[in-house]
């Protein structure tokens, strides 16, 4: 990994009312251990809504079913 890639922070996003936006270098594991890797630079959403026919990622239902967040992200986060 270069020192760039150790610099670069992960940044998770909570889009309103859509999914939850990843800018990597991160590995995400859905739960049958399929793998999705994401390098430096890139980014993926993953499902918030539970609609998706791509889960863990997004497909776009959500803004076709109307999906509202029951609530906003909270700054008490991890507190």
């Amino acid at each position: 990994m270069s020192d760039q890639q150790q610099r670069d922070p992960v940044v998770v996003k909570a889009i309103e009312n859509g999914p939850y936006q990843i800018k990597g270098p991160v590995r995400v594991v859905d739960h049958d251990n399929n793998e999705y890797d994401l390098g430096p630079g890139k980014t993926r959403v993953l499902c918030r809504c539970g609609l998706s026919a791509n889960k863990p990622l997004c497909d776009g239902s959500h803004a076709r079913e109307g999906f509202v967040a029951e609530e906003r992200s909270s700054a008490e986060i991890g507190e």
